[in-house]
């Protein structure tokens, strides 16, 4: 029986992107092998990173001057990438937001003065710094942002103006809304949130950024290597490209990005209306800076919140377990989620608030 998946990451996958992987399975495009089997050099497989890139570039509008690239290593490895590709002068500004926003900055901290300009942790990253507010370097090779905070529950609602490269770690919220790539001189995102399983990275980088790396920087991490080669310097995570095609597919299918906003806020404006009007249960997020791809809340009752996942699991609601850092509960709807899943969840968490209230 298929459940209700609320995890943020492995996450949840769009059903008819699953069933289809299941039919080729065995044989891919004709190849009478797995997909998981063939050569990355196969012309077949060779069309799906092909069109994964196209895809994307056609549902972000990425300007051709940016190069696509699919990467191992999952986002943390890009923390590492991140100044060994860009960090030329030696400087970079981060501005601290949550768990992962740390984890970058420290890593920046390894190859060069990464400076922590903005950090909400004084209200336990309920919140996002004021962008317009904020005292960049002058001389930064780039401003980092995570522009969704996983654990935490917030976002951005407005990008930093500034005249250095912005840089986007957007792995929970990418293709969820739309953006003006141009703005940003690196985007980059762990795929295994929102949009295929774990294994593969987006990269979407400006090709004048990232022509001379950091004489340190190992190869595999080089953006203009992958970029010159198509993604295909070395056997990739060719499962989890194949799925992101899949997925990217029905992403267009389904209206594209747009469409995926658009649910995206209906959802998550159905399940913070249920708990905001509710009384045992709370959400502690400036509102403004709301996900509305990740939605933590508690009941104010560590027992309490054990309860409710362990009766949500069995009523076919899982991974709703908070992270470790904050607790209680964590419900993550990403783009594959559908409406009745949330729907499914409020009715769930209204049961629960009768009996326990």
């Amino acid at each position: 029986m298929r459940v209700y998946n609320f995890s943020a990451g492995p996450s949840t996958l769009p059903l008819e992107v699953l069933k289809k992987a299941q039919a080729e399975f065995l044989d891919f495009a004709g190849t009478g092998m797995s997909v998981t089997e063939i050569s990355h050099r196969d012309k077949a497989f060779e069309q799906v990173v092909r069109e994964a890139e196209s895809l994307t570039r056609e549902l972000l509008n990425v300007p051709d001057d940016y190069a696509v690239i699919f990467v191992q290593g999952g986002a943390s490895t890009q923390f590492a990438a991140v100044p060994l590709n860009l960090m030329h002068g030696g400087k970079a500004d981060y501005i601290v937001t949550g768990n992962f926003a740390k984890k970058a900055w420290q890593e920046g901290q390894i190859y060069g003065d990464a400076v922590k300009i903005g950090d909400s942790s004084d209200k336990v990253y309920t919140y996002i710094p004021d962008v317009d507010k904020l005292d960049y370097s002058p001389d930064a090779d780039y401003v980092h942002i995570t522009s969704n905070n996983t654990i935490f529950g917030t976002r951005y609602v407005k990008f930093p103006e500034c005249g250095a490269p912005l840089v986007a770690d957007m792995s929970s919220e990418i293709f969820s809304r739309e953006i003006d790539v141009s703005r940003f001189g690196v985007i980059y995102a762990g795929a295994q949130k929102n949009l295929a399983p774990a294994g593969v990275t987006i990269v979407i980088a400006k090709r004048s950024l990232i022509q001379e790396p950091l004489k340190i920087c190992p190869t595999m991490l080089k953006w203009k290597v992958q970029d010159e080669n198509g993604s295909l310097y070395n056997t990739p995570p060719a499962f989890s490209i194949y799925m992101a095609d899949l997925v990217l597919r029905d992403v267009k299918a389904r209206g594209g990005v747009k469409a995926m906003n658009e649910l995206a806020e209906y959802k998550s404006g159905m399940l913070y209306d249920f708990i905001d009007n509710s009384k045992l249960y709370k959400n502690d997020v400036q509102p403004k800076f709301r996900s509305i791809m990740n939605v933590p809340f508690v009941t104010g009752d560590k027992e309490l919140d054990a309860k409710f996942v362990a009766e949500a699991k069995q009523a076919g609601l899982v991974s709703l377990k908070g992270h470790r850092l904050v607790g209680g509960m964590r419900a993550s709807i990403y783009n594959a989620m559908p409406a009745e899943g949330v729907q499914a969840l409020i009715e769930f968490m209204k049961k629960f608030e009768r009996e326990n209230a």
